[in-house]
């Protein structure tokens, strides 16, 4: 178990766990307790922060160290998807493989090259290794985790069209959605990203107001559904993809207020992949970030506020394609380490074992 980032949850190597992915998800569906709102029979926290799941194992492409594939566990649903990445999961990632033997490590720093199973993207994290050994403490901070700790650099080698194949999916910088204007993005992950005045709110409320507010909940959740149609995601309904976010003027200092949905709750901090999304619509002309912060030149630090404080996101160009070239800090701790149980009648029959 290790907290990466903002987020904490499993994990596995992948030669552990079943290679048929029905099989697989069955199994962590029992192992973490989905279906239940406090995952009360499982090693899942009750939260989409603390309801994840990180596979790693063996590179499987050119280029890369490890395979990482992430997997959100629905609390009350009984649904594995393994659409998103996560980087702040993503953030343990290194740490692990270099403890579990995946990968050597170097005397100081170790660049270990991750690739994302989900997006197919690369990510390169470097780990503070001094004597070939991983640390976790160290001084440095992230907002919505307590205390100091090492310091992890995560840098998105080409972070553009992650899921759809281009910055802007849909073709065009603003999009129309039930009279509201949207910026559809896809850049580390896919977002809609939407004025918070445009639907009545401020953008600085607290996480867990939203929630309180039904009318806006459904109104929200049906133009994300509209933008994933029109981003190439039919099912959107179904899945976590794409991540609306709200965006307001910065009221501390920052570059832009951002409230990140999961998608049906507010994130009390902010997604790695989501602060990526949403500081490269602030230098992609016609978003609406991008009027909102006027013209920015690259390189530049752009500093999203949220719920819990703020992250940074460096951007310089060369990165991609299509896109800017990302990175941002992280931290991560390994928590513990041991044999989680299925319960065998939540298993396939073919899966059950005997005795």
């Amino acid at each position: 178990m290790m907290r990466g980032g903002t987020s904490r949850g499993p994990v596995f190597l992948a030669r552990d766990l079943p290679s048929d992915p029905l099989h697989r998800d069955a199994l962590l569906l029992s192992l973490m307790g989905a279906g239940h709102e406090l995952e009360i029979d499982g090693i899942g926290g009750g939260n989409p922060l603390t309801s994840k799941v990180a596979i790693v194992g063996p590179a499987s492409v050119p280029g890369a160290d490890v395979d990482y594939l992430f997997a959100q566990v629905r609390v009350r649903d009984r649904i594995v998807d393994t659409s998103p990445n996560c980087g702040n999961m993503l953030a343990a990632v290194g740490p692990f493989a270099i403890e579990s033997g995946l990968v050597s490590p170097s005397d100081g720093l170790t660049r270990i090259r991750i690739h994302n199973v989900n997006t197919g993207k690369l990510i390169e994290a470097r780990i503070m290794t001094p004597g070939g050994q991983v640390v976790y403490e160290g001084g440095a901070s992230i907002d919505g985790v307590p205390g100091t700790a090492a310091p992890i650099q995560l840098a998105f080698l080409d972070a553009a069209g992650a899921k759809t194949g281009r910055l802007l999916p849909t073709g065009a910088p603003v999009d129309l959605i039930n009279g509201v204007e949207v910026s559809c993005v896809d850049a580390a992950t896919p977002v809609m990203l939407v004025r918070a005045s445009d639907l009545g709110k401020s953008g600085i409320e607290t996480a867990g107001s939203y929630h309180t507010d039904p009318i806006f909940m459904a109104k929200l959740e049906a133009m994300r559904i509209e933008a994933g149609r029109r981003m190439g995601f039919p099912d959107a309904a179904s899945l976590v993809i794409p991540k609306p976010v709200l965006i307001a003027p910065a009221a501390a200092g920052g570059t832009l207020v951002t409230r990140y949905f999961m998608p049906h709750e507010c994130h009390r901090a902010l997604a790695v992949t989501g602060a990526i999304a949403a500081a490269t619509a602030c230098v992609t002309p016609g978003t609406v970030a991008a009027s909102m912060v006027g013209p920015i030149n690259l390189p530049t630090d752009i500093t999203l506020e949220h719920p819990s404080g703020r992250i940074v996101v460096r951007l310089e160009s060369g990165g991609g394609q299509s896109g800017p070239f990302a990175s941002v800090q992280r931290t991560a701790r390994r928590i513990f380490e041991g044999t989680v149980f299925a319960r065998r009648s939540h298993l396939p029959h073919d899966m059950r074992l005997t005795g």
